[in-house]
């Protein structure tokens, strides 16, 4: 459902048909990094424990973070979900973008080219068409967890977001990338050392709500692409093998109901039963109540009745994706 941290600076007007060298370069350091970090912390977890600090700081990044990406970069930047003011375009654009899985305007051009090709040859990041067995499936999981991203080829965005590319705001949000990059990291090593008064504090503020929050939003995000197009239920007819986890459901922030969000991809609701926990969607009906949010669309009971799995295998491929 994502892409790796890219140059911003080639986004708009780079129109090869292959990434450069160099941002594939940035890929593996950035998906790097954090895992050394991992380790490094695990060890230091081992040896002297984990502090509360810690603990506040790696939940509290993850949730702006990732649902920077789930409310920001996916239901409303990619699919039009809601309507919001501007200024809360800007904060939505710069929390995803502190994820680290890339600027706005590439990430939802491969978003948005995914539910177009789902599961089908021109799909980023399907697990399928590997194979049978074993080998067929860890290969189809890997190359739809991680190893897409080292790919060549790339999604041609004038194609799927002309419509992000007109918007100076999102553009500028998008070419500043680097910074809120930085600030991701910046933000929980500043209130590690001022919470603690050290300097220890300040570098596992950094390792735990910067680099190790990072593996953890960016592997949890990927796994929509991966579990969520192999294990779970199927409520919902689509053109693609997309599923409902609810491991993936509660630890992506409601974006593991996968195939309800494929069925309706411009739904802001993708928990769409009652008991199908979806964080985003609470945040952005509490929003919609004190006016932040409006135009919440969410299929309709009949348009639900209507897509239910049963015998009749009508596909849904031409329904909008945003």
């Amino acid at each position: 459902m994502t892409n790796s941290i890219q140059n911003s600076e080639a986004v708009h007007h780079d129109h090869d048909d292959e990434l450069p060298v160099s941002q594939r370069i940035a890929n593996i350091i950035v998906i790097l990094m954090p895992f050394v970090a991992l380790i490094s912390a695990a060890v230091y977890t081992w040896g002297w424990g984990i502090s509360w600090v810690d603990v506040v700081l790696f939940f509290g990044m993850y949730l702006v973070t990732g649902l920077g990406i789930t409310i920001g970069y996916h239901r409303f930047f990619t699919h039009k979900s809601f309507e919001t003011n501007r200024w809360m375009v800007a904060l939505m654009g710069i929390a995803g973008s502190m994820a680290v899985e890339g600027p706005v305007i590439r990430w939802v051009a491969y978003h948005r080219c995914h539910h177009k090709h789902s599961d089908h040859e021109e799909d980023p990041h399907s697990p399928h068409g590997y194979g049978g067995g074993i080998k067929g499936l860890l290969k189809g999981l890997w190359r739809s967890q991680i190893g897409w991203i080292f790919e060549p080829k790339r999604v041609p965005e004038a194609k799927f977001v002309p419509d992000l590319n007109k918007d100076k705001l999102i553009v500028a949000i998008d070419r500043l990338f680097p910074l809120w990059v930085v600030l991701s990291m910046l933000i929980p090593s500043l209130l590690g050392g001022l919470i603690t008064l050290s300097w220890m504090g300040a570098l596992l503020g950094f390792i735990w709500g910067g680099l190790v929050r990072v593996v953890f939003v960016h592997h949890i995000t990927w796994s929509v692409n991966s579990i969520c197009h192999v294990w779970g239920s199927q409520p919902f007819r689509s053109h693609d093998e997309s599923r409902n986890n609810p491991i993936v459901g509660v630890l992506a922030l409601g974006e593991g109901w996968h195939n309800n969000h494929h069925a309706f991809p411009t739904s802001a609701r993708h928990g769409l039963a009652w008991w199908q926990f979806d964080i985003s969607w609470i945040v952005i009906w509490a929003a919609s109540k004190v006016g932040l949010a409006r135009k919440l669309r969410v299929p309709s009971a009949e348009r639900q009745a209507e897509k239910r799995n049963i015998s009749n295998p009508t596909d849904f491929r031409d329904e909008p994706t945003y």
